[in-house]
């Protein structure tokens, strides 16, 4: 053995050694030089000494506290809400004129207090019309039926002799019954440029029917109405039972029934309500003789289903939700306003945004504040140079905060959770509806014969491997005249679902499918936009 540390005598015997062995030694002996030289230099003054050194002798000025506009304004929503909203009003208290005449829910009442901001035409409509149901309502997912039940609604034309030129207009998720102005209500509705004289549900030939679904809070029965088992006429809240698009469809037809109207002459809904009308098609197919459905699909699909999940996650974390028990209380307004930032994105598409706002900054003028006459400096610099903010700074932000700001107080949390669940549960495959409590009422000819060479099929993609499955569903629909209309920009309802629905139908039998896919750049809420192609396609198809 050899020392490497041995001095001389250690390097005198290095001739001895291993070539491994020497470069040990020669790298020893080198580092043991380094300390030498590094023990011998002079000490130098360490950097951060330097550095305390001179902030000592340069005085840094603080760093304003941040501004966070945004955040102030949620503050200030709280401050408002909390002022305004009247105490919780079990049912029993409920004035009468407020409870029939306009048949406003508990938070409707709340919510429509003067001075509450500018609402949407759809909001909080008036003049509209009741129909209750006083019998038991089985529903599709609960043992406990619902004891009764109202729903809202609005009817534009006349209906006439023989009652066959009636359309009932199924809605959206959030929508009320107000799908355009009335002698009642002349405030414009949601659907105004598509319905009235000339327009293409024409009203001079057409009775329109419209309703609030079961499940809203703008007249219909939903989680805000006050449940009668209470004993303190507080609403069901939470407590209310989880509903299927299939019910909403079944209490329509309850008021049909009470309309004395046997027949439609079409089912026409958009979004949602292309769910209600494929549905209103299966559970009465003898009844409904013309089908539109518009952005709508059969199955709801993995992708929208998230994006609902999203929304409902958001508001659901809220503290003010309270597992749904926020009536008597503040509600959740800011899961609320998230939800509808979320559902916003879905509703519209890139390419419109890209044309419409790009990577444009909002506005921020050099005002000058009445009360000390300083600049108001929010966003820029001393100099008047604008800097990035944490807050909505882009074009594009500042539509989905006004969105969202918009939104939150003028809908009930409750509902949107249970509507939107009810459209993650939309299934028309074999399977799913075997599943349900109730099936569709046979046609009067029971036997079917297919007529004619079968079209190729629109998906652009393989089969889906439920596509047999979904046909076998739809085959109750196979003698109905159906247009389904699809939007290529749409990605909450890909048009691929609508291309799935129009083959499913095609399959089944039916040779009476009309299916038109629009381009534009407004997805998914092309349907409320684009009157001349969306509705060219629906006065065509009822003509």
């Amino acid at each position: 053995m050899y020392s490497i540390l041995g001095g001389s005598n250690a390097l005198a015997s290095s001739s001895k050694m291993t070539i491994p062995a020497r470069r040990v030694l020669a790298a020893a002996s080198s580092r043991a030089q380094k300390r030498s030289f590094s023990s011998t230099a002079p000490a130098r003054e360490p950097s951060n000494a330097r550095n305390l050194q001179t902030q000592t002798q340069t005085h840094i000025p603080p760093r304003p506290d941040p501004i966070f506009p945004c955040v102030d304004a949620h503050s200030a929503r709280a401050t408002r809400v909390q002022h305004r909203r009247p105490p919780f009003l079990p049912a029993a208290h409920i004035p009468p004129a407020a409870a029939t005449s306009q048949g406003k829910t508990v938070s409707e009442l709340s919510a429509s207090e003067p001075g509450a901001g500018p609402e949407p035409a759809y909001s909080f409509p008036t003049g509209y019309e009741t129909y209750h149901h006083s019998e038991p309502f089985e529903l599709s997912y609960s043992t406990i039926p619902l004891p009764a039940f109202d729903l809202a609604y609005e009817t534009w034309g006349t209906l006439n002799a023989d009652k066959s030129n009636a359309i009932l207009l199924h809605t959206g998720l959030s929508a009320s019954s107000h799908a355009a102005s009335t002698a009642k209500n002349s405030a414009e509705g949601w659907w105004e440029a598509f319905i009235g004289p000339g327009k293409p549900i024409d009203t001079s030939k057409y009775f329109v029917i419209c309703t609030n679904v079961l499940g809203g809070c703008y007249g219909s029965t939903g989680p805000s109405s006050h449940d009668p088992s209470s004993p303190n006429g507080d609403p069901y809240a939470t407590r209310f039972p989880v509903l299927s698009i299939f019910d909403m469809v079944r209490a329509q037809f309850h008021l049909l029934d009470y309309l004395g109207i046997d027949k439609l002459y079409a089912s026409v809904g958009c979004s949602m309500g292309g769910m209600q009308s494929l549905a209103a098609g299966w559970l009465e197919p003898d009844r409904v003789q013309r089908i539109v459905s518009i952005s709508g699909t059969a199955r709801s699909s993995p992708g929208s289903i998230a994006m609902r999940f999203a929304q409902r996650s958001v508001l659901m974390a809220d503290p003010n939700w309270n597992r749904g028990f926020y009536y008597h209380g503040q509600p959740p307004h800011t899961g609320m306003k998230l939800a509808r930032q979320i559902a916003t994105i879905t509703y519209r598409s890139g390419p419109e945004w890209e044309l419409r706002f790009g990577r444009k900054l909002r506005d921020i003028p050099l005002s000058v504040s009445s009360a000390d006459g300083n600049p108001n400096l929010e966003g820029r610099t001393p100099t008047g140079a604008r800097v990035p903010a944490l807050c909505p700074d882009f074009l594009i932000e500042t539509y989905l905060d006004h969105q969202g700001e918009s939104f939150c107080l003028k809908y009930d949390a409750n509902s949107l959770i249970y509507i939107s669940k009810a459209m993650d549960l939309f299934d028309m495959t074999e399977e799913a509806l075997a599943d349900l409590p109730f099936q569709s009422r046979p046609r009067a000819a029971e036997e079917h014969q297919t007529h004619g060479r079968q079209r190729q099929p629109l998906s652009l993609s393989p089969p889906a491997a439920y596509l047999p499955s979904l046909a076998k569903g739809l085959a109750p629909l196979r003698d109905i005249p159906t247009l389904v209309l699809g939007i290529q920009s749409d990605i909450l309802f890909p048009v691929e679902q609508q291309r799935e629905v129009a083959d499913a139908l095609r399959m089944a039998g039916n040779h009476q499918v009309v299916f038109y896919e629009l381009g534009g750049v407004w997805g998914h809420d092309t349907f409320l936009i684009d009157v001349a192609n969306v509705g060219g396609a629906i006065r065509g198809f009822l003509h």
